[in-house]
């Protein structure tokens, strides 16, 4: 009983791990009942990569944050060659949107991927939210819900599972959980409308997957984040949701509940709430045992029932079952690729005002490129490189954060600026610019705010294939 207990309590942990090929110990965990693993950036996965941890255990639940856009994993260096999602809110066609997913599917297929944690359900309901922002579909309930269907659709359509997060919606935040603990002030009323529709509509579509948000929404539960909440994640959405798949937290270093609990307490608080997964974005073979024994301890004290902790595994075991169901599907994908879908959308997605063109090599100017902590730090904006390519001689110059704009020459003059709407600093830069230059072109590739320049453009999501939009519009 207690080898199988270990094994139950291995199988619900998902760790993340340095290095770009699978450490020692994380593929004897792997071979001792390891649930499965997450992928970034800084492991360079690839298909030979993953075989590796498949040969430990061929269930393993192999799990990546691929949304597309600005959160990219397997084109963190080059840029996503998808817009991401407010982008595809903005254009508002749903087919468009599941062919986008399906290539984000492909794309994971062809890595042998198990499950991409996307897309993001939530509503971005507050536009000063620092975390969520384009990683959304959009402000309204109805667009979120239609496009995460869609979304989902596209991605299980080419036989990878998808997962809807951050339950129960981190779209009404002004705090980024990486860093605090945010609060979702609204009634029980207002949620009901505005941010569960998306993960209802979610649920209906048949999501295998959904990763809970480390917030507290008092109305729901006034004493513990969603997270570590029976009332939200069981019988919220559990019981009136009526979602049976694998619920998985966000990653237990954030310090949303990092900064009150230890690792061990927030997995065995995660498990006993509801969640079947446990997220761990960097761990180590001390750290992952940690967990393990803290799971196990917690059963034969009482404090988590080995019946929950044996759902939670057997949830985990359905996602690597219906994978191996879908090889088809996946073949059929990778088959009948669609490589204009994401450059299509960021076409459709630039909203422009003006008329001002590019003739000659520019002065770019990035003003706030410093995206969430939910973006690898690597990933491009682009644009300068974009332009670079169709008018040589494009130089860059990037702002540190709050910094000074340069000396302005007779070159044209553009501002690659992000979420303007939220941030005043921004805006001042932007007027500060346009005052000693009328003629600066405007690049927001972010929430924009209110036009500004000769020429403004709104790109509403970084990726490769959006500066390459807005570099073609410049010189057309």
């Amino acid at each position: 009983m207690t080898a199988d207990l270990y094994r139950l309590a291995m199988a619900v942990l998902q760790p993340g791990y340095e290095g770009t090929r699978a450490p020692d110990w994380l593929r004897r965990a792997l071979g001792e009942g390891l649930g499965g693993a997450v992928l970034f950036a800084r492991n360079s996965p690839d298909a030979r990569h993953i075989q590796a941890l498949r040969a430990e255990n061929p269930g393993a639940v192999v799990a990546i944050d691929e949304e597309g856009g600005a959160v990219t994993r397997l084109e963190a260096a080059s840029g996503s060659s998808f817009p991401g999602n407010r982008a595809l809110g903005v254009v508002d066609d749903v087919r468009l949107t599941e062919r986008v997913g399906r290539q984000i599917g492909r794309m994971l297929a062809e890595a042998d991927i198990t499950l991409d944690y996307a897309p993001s359900a939530d509503v971005n309901s507050d536009p000063a939210n620092p975390v969520i922002g384009i990683r959304s579909f959009g402000p309204a309930a109805d667009l979120v819900a239609r496009h995460t269907v869609a979304y989902i659709d596209g991605v299980q359509g080419a036989g990878v599972a998808a997962c809807a997060k951050h339950f129960p919606g981190h779209g009404d935040t002004t705090t980024d959980s990486h860093l605090a603990l945010p609060a979702v002030r609204a009634s029980r009323e207002v949620l009901a409308e505005r941010d569960l529709p998306p993960f209802r509509a979610a649920v209906r579509a048949g999501v295998r997957a959904i990763m809970c948000g480390h917030l507290l929404a008092p109305a729901l539960d006034p004493a513990v984040p969603a997270t570590l909440s029976r009332t939200i994640l069981t019988e919220l959405l559990r019981g009136e949701l009526g979602f049976d798949g694998m619920l998985v937290t966000d990653a237990i270093e954030m310090r949303a509940v990092a900064a009150v609990f230890s690792p061990g307490e927030i997995a065995v608080r995660a498990l006993a709430a509801g969640a079947d997964a446990v997220c761990v974005s960097l761990a180590t073979e001390r750290s992952l045992r940690d967990l393990r024994d803290a799971i196990v301890a917690a059963v034969r004290e009482g404090a988590l029932p080995e019946e929950r902790l044996a759902e939670a595994a057997a949830r985990v075991r359905a996602v690597s079952g219906w994978y191996g169901e879908q090889a088809a599907l996946r073949d059929k994908a990778i088959a009948d690729a669609d490589p204009g879908a994401g450059m299509e959308a960021a076409r459709a997605a630039l909203t422009t005002t003006g008329t001002a063109r590019l003739t000659r090599p520019p002065l770019v100017v990035e003003v706030n490129t410093r995206l969430s902590q939910a973006v690898d730090p690597s990933m491009p904006t682009g644009l300068a490189t974009a332009l670079a390519e169709v008018l040589p001689g494009t130089a860059r110059v990037r702002l540190a954060e709050e910094g000074e704009l340069p000396p302005f020459d007779d070159r044209p003059v553009v501002l690659v600026v992000h979420d303007a709407a939220r941030l005043a600093w921004v805006r001042d830069r932007i007027a500060r610019a346009v005052r000693t230059r009328p003629d600066t072109i405007v690049v927001d590739t972010g929430v924009p705010a209110f036009p500004a320049g000769a020429a403004h453009l709104a790109t509403h999501g970084v990726s490769r294939v959006s500066a390459r939009a807005a570099a073609e519009w410049l010189i057309r």
